[in-house]
């Protein structure tokens, strides 16, 4: 069973920045499609960023040139960099992971089997 945990939520005014982590517990981290979704109060959730096993990676347009998604090397973890932040950003973003994925789907909610608790980031204007 592969656990994770996400920390680095908080309060931010707009335009500041958080980084968000999260902990992955499998041996065979590498072969894995991570991704963080978020959602809003009274919204679906949304599929933010993802990173598919090769390395490749995928934005919401709402996020691009703002947010990156990463991988640590040394550690099981994934980051998420969110920088110039907005109220509208304000959610709990979760953290998801998948066995192998179609690069195609890496920001499907439906494609990932395991999920954090997720972590809430607050905006204020």
């Amino acid at each position: 069973q592969v656990q994770l945990v996400e920390s680095g939520g908080g309060s931010v005014q707009a335009g500041g920045s958080l980084r968000l982590s999260c902990a992955v517990s499998t041996r065979t981290y590498s072969d894995y499609c991570m991704a963080w979704f978020r959602q809003p109060p009274g919204k679906e959730r949304e599929g933010v960023a993802g990173i598919h096993s090769d390395g490749m990676t995928s934005y919401a347009d709402s996020v691009k040139g703002r947010f990156t998604i990463s991988k640590g090397n040394a550690k099981n973890t994934v980051y998420l960099e969110m920088n110039s932040l907005k109220p509208e950003d304000t959610a709990v973003y979760y953290c998801a992971a998948v066995f192998r994925c179609s690069f195609a789907r890496v920001r499907w909610s439906t494609e990932y089997d395991y999920w954090g608790r997720g972590t809430q980031v607050t905006v204020s204007s």
